[in-house]
């Protein structure tokens, strides 16, 4: 009974976290950056993190890498910060009190909020829901502002739950835009079609294909569109000339409204349906009773209109299937044992006697995790399945001896 009352006290997790020698530092920046001012931000960062003794080296990355296989926007940027051995740290600190002075040195900078990770628990974190974070909570709805209003209060919500070390919204904000409006009525006048304007727009600004170069048994394609200088300028845009059938040269801008607009970061669907995500990263508190506490505030603090749900995902989605399984699994290995026993001394009270062992021999398991503040996790339950047999084990000599 002792030790049932403390199994209620043990938190608990997916997977306990590992030392993997390194930090993986994730930091977003302004939306509407350019490449130079992000690769000027990138060595501001790593110049911050360099002072720490603890530090070997950091590399910097900012965007997708070159082969395209990681697809993000420049202003998403990500830091490997290779640590010395901890035998050979020179000052007397935990590993996590250097990732909050490092916080603390990034957060100085005004509108910087540095996530920590290590490289392949965020490699991992990242293939559970393609979201950064722990836990990811997903706010689903239909119309954009409605959802991005709700996920700023659900976010509001989780932030200042204890244990939070940090909750962001994934890719919010907004990025400028060059949004071109034609007009079908005054084009169709100049016997116009929308395909028409939208070549001319596509050669202009994205360019296309004219030629090819050949270079020995190389060719290179060769694309023309107007110079950098001309993309940039709203009214050069509108002063391009778009030929009629009749050969007529229209400006573009008597055809079309040419608007500089801002616009969603990142539209996400999921199952058919939009949705806006939170990443959280949890510090110095176990999962379970973390993701307790966001639920019951979210229900309590955040009325959601009609057709707007709430999911809970990221390793807490992996840790309740595992649990799930694992309390199908416990029971039907026990009762196995139970008829491996009795076929082997054909007696139902022999059999009972050796599985009553099982309850004593999670007494020491349980206390085991209360004294090292080791949270219950799919790897403890494992273990605890294989003390499952060595109290069988145990039971079976001392039965046979008997």
């Amino acid at each position: 009974m002792c030790s049932s009352g403390l199994a209620t006290r043990l938190g608990s997790e997916f997977l306990p976290e590992l030392n993997e020698g390194s930090v993986w530092v994730s930091l977003t920046l302004p939306p509407s950056i350019s490449v130079s001012q992000a690769v000027r931000e990138c060595a501001r960062i790593r110049s911050i993190i360099r002072q720490f003794p603890e530090v070997r080296s950091v590399v910097s990355k900012a965007g997708r890498p070159e082969d395209g296989t990681d697809p993000k926007q420049i202003n998403l940027t990500e830091f490997l910060v290779d640590l010395q051995p901890q035998e050979n740290w020179k000052r007397h600190i935990t590993k996590d009190q250097l990732l909050e002075e490092m916080q603390k040195a990034i957060e100085k900078v005004p509108g910087y909020a540095p996530s920590f990770s290590q490289p392949i628990r965020d490699n991992v974190l990242e293939s559970i829901s393609q979201i950064k974070g722990q836990i990811v909570i997903k706010v689903f709805g239909d119309d954009e502002e409605i959802l991005q209003q709700n996920a700023q209060r659900v976010l509001e919500t989780v932030e200042h739950v204890p244990g939070v070390a940090r909750a962001f919204v994934d890719r919010a904000g907004t990025v400028p835009q060059l949004q071109i409006d034609i007009d079908r009525a005054r084009a169709s006048r100049y016997g116009l079609n929308v395909g028409d304007i939208e070549n001319v727009i596509e050669t202009a600004l994205g360019g296309k294909q004219a030629t090819l170069i050949w270079e020995g048994e190389r060719k290179y394609p060769v694309v023309a569109r107007l110079p950098e200088s001309q993309r940039q300028d709203l009214n050069a845009i509108g002063r391009i000339l778009v030929e009629a059938p009749n050969g007529v040269r229209i400006p573009l801008e008597d055809v079309a409204t040419l608007k500089i607009t801002e616009g969603s970061m990142n539209i996400a669907h999921e199952s058919g349906k939009r949705l806006s995500s939170i990443g959280v990263f949890l510090r110095g508190r176990d999962m379970g009773s973390a993701v307790a506490e966001m639920q019951q505030r979210v229900r309590d603090n955040v009325k959601l209109p009609d057709g707007y749900y709430v999911q809970f995902g990221g390793e807490f989605e992996n840790q309740e299937r595992a649990m799930a399984r694992l309390r199908v699994i416990v029971p039907l290995s026990i009762f196995l044992i139970f008829l491996l026993l009795f076929n082997a001394f054909g007696s139902v009270k022999s059999a009972l006697l050796i599985i009553s062992n099982i309850p004593f021999a999670l007494v020491g398991g349980i206390l085991s995790l209360l004294i090292t503040h080791i949270a219950l996790s799919v790897s403890a339950a494992i273990g605890f399945i294989a003390l499952f047999g060595q109290a069988v084990l145990n039971g079976v000599v001392m039965v046979s001896y008997f």
